[in-house]
């Protein structure tokens, strides 16, 4: 009987031990802890993966070519993911919020909170690494601030399309780059397919991004995302590159808005339509998958 005594004594006083030692401040709301960690998720996505950009092309090839800013920014989006998955689902692209809103997977009254964070954490991103920067980029181009040209550097944090790219054919780019985006993202989340396990996911979701700057990115870019594309070139204009960010390749600006919204649900409707909906039903499981949601860690951008 004294040793139950000692036992539940040992239990309160460590109860009371735990209570002493919590944290007094804390979020108790849900949208501010969503908001909080998408913004922070897309800033650092942001930071590393123009960072990237940024060595690249100051360092004129010393420092890593075309393939490191592909792997960059994929390991870029893993450490989002590691970050905000299993608090906001780390979207940190428009495309997959307004996708996972079609998709009845994201509420649209939290469409907004989502974009807006994105946003921010990209134009602060693009803000830093600019700041980090700011003496390798007046060196590379002797302080004259350009978007076309040998020396140009706007295209270290926004996207332009390549000389020969018309605005059809950009739009056409962004569309499938994003499809392939979603297409696969759906496919890593099907809880009944062949779904990324565990602490896979993060880095599964970078080598999605990898693989397609790999193969889709040659022609503008690769944005596939409306909030990594935009809020960097609004911040360019003011840094001093002017209004010719959104006059350089006859207005390009709005392809990576527009088409990337569009591009996301045709290329999960087509998952949906050819994998997912015919699935034979699982005795005991409710949901055929649980993509890029809230509390799921699977989620990107580039």
């Amino acid at each position: 009987m004294k040793d139950l005594v000692r036992s539940v004594e040992q239990g309160v006083s460590h109860r009371r031990r735990v209570d002493i030692t919590r944290p007094k401040v804390w979020l108790k709301n849900e949208l501010s802890r969503v908001g909080l960690a998408e913004f922070l998720c897309t800033y650092v996505m942001m930071v590393l993966g123009l960072g990237c950009v940024a060595q690249v092309v100051t360092g004129q090839g010393a420092f890593g070519h075309y393939i490191s800013i592909n792997i960059g920014f994929g390991l870029a989006v893993a450490m989002g993911v590691h970050i905000g998955g299993n608090v906001s689902g780390a979207h940190m692209n428009g495309a997959v919020s307004f996708t996972m809103c079609v998709f009845g997977r994201l509420a649209w009254k939290r469409l907004p909170l989502y974009i807006f964070a994105q946003l921010f954490g990209s134009f602060l991103g693009a803000v830093t690494v600019y700041a980090v920067y700011y003496e390798a980029v007046n060196d590379y181009c002797g302080g004259n601030l350009t978007v076309t040209g040998a020396k140009a550097t706007a295209g270290i944090f926004a996207t332009y399309p390549a000389p020969y790219l018309s605005l059809m054919g950009g739009f056409v780019d962004q569309v499938i780059g994003t499809a392939m985006l979603l297409l696969c993202l759906m496919a890593l989340s099907d809880q009944k397919n062949k779904p990324a396990v565990g602490s896979s996911e993060p880095l599964t979701v970078g080598l999605v991004v990898v693989l397609i700057g790999m193969s889709l990115g040659s022609n503008s870019g690769y944005a596939i995302n409306p909030t990594r594309d935009i809020a960097p070139r609004v911040f360019t204009a003011i840094a001093g590159w002017g209004l010719d960010v959104f006059r350089s390749g006859n207005g390009w600006w709005w392809v990576p808005l527009v088409a990337p919204p569009i591009g996301g649900v045709l290329g999960a409707g087509l998952y949906k339509a050819f994998v997912e909906l015919h699935h034979p039903p699982i005795s005991g499981q409710q949901e055929n998958s649980i993509p890029l949601k809230k509390g799921e860690n699977i989620c990107t951008n580039v």
